[in-house]
This record gives structure tokens, sequence and C-alpha cells, in this order.
């Protein structure tokens, strides 16, 4: 049987879940994506419905399977953490929940994962083999680490302690904005001090940059004095949807194992 040409993919965020369906040889949205904001709190169940409402929504896409993002550590499709979700999450077999609510195979894998498959396979990291870091810039950090076209999940480099602080309280573009900093001060004080960091830890080939922030990129990474390549993610805030698409249709329906990029040389 023939791998399916096109994905489904839904994307979970703390203020709002979206899905579409993605063209898996491009990376691009087949139809325009359907948005639909998070209850506040909201649990398992509700985040479910919502699940199922946005896949239902994409009928073309019924065989295929369902690939989900999630705020979180997901483990065999269990989530561990839910930093700004109801902590009812915690141990939720959610791999199990969205497969019974949409009625087909799912993988579901965090966030800043996802992002980080979708930009190597059709952004920023594209043919790019070695270590590739993503680091997510936003109320917090997220982080994903592809190795060789292959993700390491569930790497949780937010929150590496750095001269006593969590990182993300310090780094993040949340904090920037929580102590009024300027991009200059911000590179320079903060971010450079958190990227060296990384870098001596795992000696990265590349470092790609999403969130939000990542749009305004020009401001603050040419500020940066480190030795690693570090370029703005280029799929913005389609990644999480492309990455999920991918990783369910690449890995197979309820499998822990991630997509490879294509085998390339090194750019």
């Amino acid at each position: 049987m023939s791998q399916p040409t096109t994905g489904l993919g839904i994307d979970i965020g703390g203020s709002g879940i979206k899905g579409a369906p993605v063209d898996l040889a491009t990376g691009e949205f087949l139809k325009e994506r359907l948005k639909i904001l998070t209850p506040h709190d909201a649990g398992p169940e509700e985040i479910a419905e919502i699940v199922g409402e946005i896949a239902a929504h994409f009928p073309e896409t019924v065989d295929v399977p369902l690939g989900v993002t999630f705020p979180g550590v997901v483990q065999n499709g269990v989530v561990r953490t839910a930093a700004n979700l109801n902590k009812g999450w915690i141990g939720t077999d959610a791999r199990s929940l969205f497969s019974r609510v949409t009625g087909r195979p799912v993988r579901l894998l965090n966030d800043a994962d996802a992002a980080a498959v979708a930009e190597a396979r059709y952004g920023a990291a594209k043919d790019v083999l070695g270590v590739v870091l993503m680091t997510t810039l936003g109320t917090g950090i997220g982080t994903a680490l592809v190795v060789d076209g292959r993700l390491v999940p569930n790497t949780e480099f937010g929150h590496l302690e750095i001269d006593g602080h969590d990182a993300e309280s310090k780094a993040s573009s949340g904090a920037k904005e929580r102590d009024r900093l300027s991009y200059h001060e911000w590179a320079h004080e903060r971010l450079q001090r958190y990227y060296r960091v990384l870098e001596d830890l795992l000696w990265p080939d590349l470092i790609v940059v999403g969130g939000g922030v990542s749009r305004k990129s020009e401001k603050f990474l040419p500020l940066l004095d480190i030795r690693t390549p570090i370029v703005p993610a280029e799929l913005r805030n389609t990644a999480g949807i492309v990455g999920a698409a991918l990783a369910a249709v690449e890995a197979g329906p309820g499998s822990g194992a991630v997509p490879a990029a294509p085998d390339t040389p090194h750019s």
C-alpha cells in the first residue's frame, strides 16, 4: 500500500487549537486552517471534543492518520507535563482519547518537536544533517533536537538551570516583555548566555529560532556572538500542524517513531 500524500495536523495551544490538511510533498496547507479558541482551564474531554470537531471539518483526510501536537512532554501517547493547560492532563493517554473521539489512528507529539520535524523537512533545517537544535521563544522556551534527520523527543532545554535560574524565566520573549528589555538588552544580557550554554552542551551544527518573536529576528539574532549558525524558522505558525501531519503519516499509526529527513549532504 502506498503512503498517503496528504496528512491532517492539529496543533493544540494554550490560546487556540488549529488544524489543516497538508500536502506532504510541499508542506503547504491544502485548505485554510480551522482555528477554535482553547477554553480556559480545559480538561482532556473538552479538548478532545474540539479535536474531533476540527478533524470532522476536513472529511477528505478521513483515511489518513491524524497528527496532534501537545504543549508538554508526551511519552508513547501519554501526557507527562501540562504547563499551560489543566493539570488533569498529566497521566492522560491522550493518543487513545483522541483516537476514540476521531475514529482514526493518532500520532501525538510535543509541539516544539512537531515544529522541528517540519523545519527539518521543509524549512530552515532542510538538507542539514548533524545536530539541529530548535528553540521556540514565547511565554516560555520550547526546544527540540534533530540528529541526522531524526528527532530526539521531549527535550526540555528551556528549563535548564543557568546562573541559578530556570532558563526560560530569563531568556524567553515573555521575560523580555515582563522586564521591559530592549532587543539589544535581551540579546546581550539573556539570549547570548542561554545559547552559549546550549552550544557547550550539545555542539549543534545549526540553531533554528521559532516562536512569534522570530518574525522580528533581524532585531536580535545579528546581535548574538555565538559560534553556531543561528537562523529564524521558516514555517512560522504553520510548523506545528505541518510537522504533526508528517509525523503521523510517516511514523505509522500509533507508532512512537518519527520521520527521518531525506538522506542529503551537509549544507
